[in-house]
């Protein structure tokens, strides 16, 4: 009897031991949102820049990433976690740390309601509804597999943050279109972005800004203008429907489709616009078709 009872102390003091000093948070939130890990990943970003005085998210991971937020004299850590569950819904999950507080947060929080448990409850419930007024903003739908199209082209390398992506596009669009027309080029399709490099963690791109062309021997030459040649191949398709600066949702979402089907892609996604940013209008019914090349297997 009192080796069972030395047996119990002991894993009541290990436990309480984890409990205090070892486990990582003092609180944990659960959630789920319609929509893909990514989406939920901008989002975060784009909340946390709104809040005026921010320090730059830690990403690990698309899926992984840690918020610093100042509440008074205390800064709590918000680590986030987001798994998809299917191509629209994801869960997540937010393990919450007062870094000064945490073992008074954690003798406290069995007994009470207490004031941190709180304000991680309302910060979370405000970043919600920022987030579903954000997913009003656009629609993607995804397609299946098609062929992407092949034609020659003339573009515009662009460099930059995926933010400011449309923003290369329309500093573009007018010039490139011009330049064809004064030249008396033959369009051969609408204009679109060809992603060369994309780096997932620091939200960076490298793109083609390009109007698909019919090739000629009299093309005007440039020393901003490159031609080249875009090859037919095997891609995952959605359509995005919303303002062009956040199309990259559609990318978000084919990646997802691709992982959670065991699809190998490449992560160079191609977009076709369908409407000049220009010229304004109604944003939801802007369109463009989103492809994400499905990589070639060697048989």
């Amino acid at each position: 009897m009192k080796k069972v009872l030395i047996s119990i102390v002991a894993i009541i003091i290990i436990a309480l031991s984890w409990y205090l000093f070892i486990k990582p948070q003092d609180y944990q939130v659960n959630f789920k949102v319609k929509t893909t890990p990514g989406t939920i990943n901008q989002a975060v970003k784009a909340w946390n820049t709104s809040m005026g005085d921010f320090k730059s998210i830690e990403q690990q991971s698309l899926n992984n990433f840690i918020q610093q937020l100042a509440f008074n004299d205390s800064v709590h850590e918000y680590h986030w976690n987001v798994s998809p569950i299917n191509d629209s819904l994801s869960q997540v999950k937010v393990n919450i740390k007062d870094a000064e507080n945490s073992l008074t947060n954690k003798i406290q929080i069995p007994f009470s309601d207490t004031d941190f448990e709180k304000k991680s409850r309302k910060t979370l419930l405000a970043f919600n509804d920022f987030l579903n007024d954000h997913l009003k903003d656009f629609k993607v739908t995804l397609v299946g597999e098609e062929d992407l199209f092949s034609t020659a082209c003339a573009c515009i390398p662009v460099k930059t943050s995926q933010i400011e992506k449309a923003k290369g596009m329309m500093r573009n669009y007018s010039f490139l279109n011009s330049i064809l027309f004064e030249n008396k080029v033959e369009l051969n399709g609408p204009p679109f972005v060809e992603v060369v490099d994309w780096d997932i963690k620091t939200d960076s791109l490298s793109y083609n800004f390009c109007y698909p062309i019919i090739r000629s021997e009299n093309l005007p030459k440039h020393p901003d203008i490159t031609y080249k040649r875009i090859f037919g191949k095997k891609a995952l398709k959605a359509e995005y429907n919303g303002n062009y600066i956040t199309s990259d949702r559609a990318w978000y979402a084919l990646l997802n489709h691709a992982e959670l089907n065991g699809i190998e892609i490449e992560k160079k996604p191609v977009e076709v616009f369908y409407n000049n940013p220009n010229m304004g209008g109604n944003e939801l019914q802007w369109k463009a078709d989103i492809y994400l090349p499905i990589k070639e297997t060697n048989e």
